[in-house]
């Protein structure tokens, strides 16, 4: 897949870390990134889910705060929303307006101590989403 990125992005403006970018790219992450209200926004178009979720595949939306890696991100986003079987999955019933389109959050949340700063990045932050889709599949080791 091809990394959709803004300009600005492109030529080191620091929206994302080379780092994160590398990552999104080495994944095959069809992906575009801006800023809203101060905060960092990547969505990943086409984001497949794990069996037992529908739709097959969202787009997701991180929303990195002022201060990302050293500070914890907090819940991600769907659209379209996602179900399970279904059933509505538990914390994702609010809908949000982000970038212009309705979202069904995600409220899941990093214990203290989960985020280590300085160490964690934006592939420990997809580690965490893809637990927590997994979880919601039924499909978590």
């Amino acid at each position: 897949m091809t990394s959709v990125v803004p300009a600005a992005v492109q030529s080191g403006s620091g929206l994302l870390r080379p780092r994160d970018q590398a990552y999104l790219a080495a994944k095959g992450y069809d992906w575009s990134v801006t800023v809203e209200t101060q905060m960092v926004c990547i969505v990943i178009a086409g984001y497949q889910l794990p069996p037992g979720l529908q739709p097959d595949a969202v787009d997701l939306l991180l929303r990195l705060p002022a201060g990302f890696p050293d500070i914890a991100p907090d819940m991600f986003w769907c659209d379209p929303p996602v179900i399970n079987g279904g059933q509505v999955i538990a914390a994702t019933e609010v809908r949000e307006q982000h970038l212009g389109r309705t979202w069904q959050r995600w409220s899941r949340h990093l214990a203290a101590g989960q985020w280590r700063p300085g160490v964690d990045d934006l592939a420990t932050f997809l580690t965490v989403v893809r637990r927590c889709l997994d979880e919601a599949a039924g499909t978590a080791p």
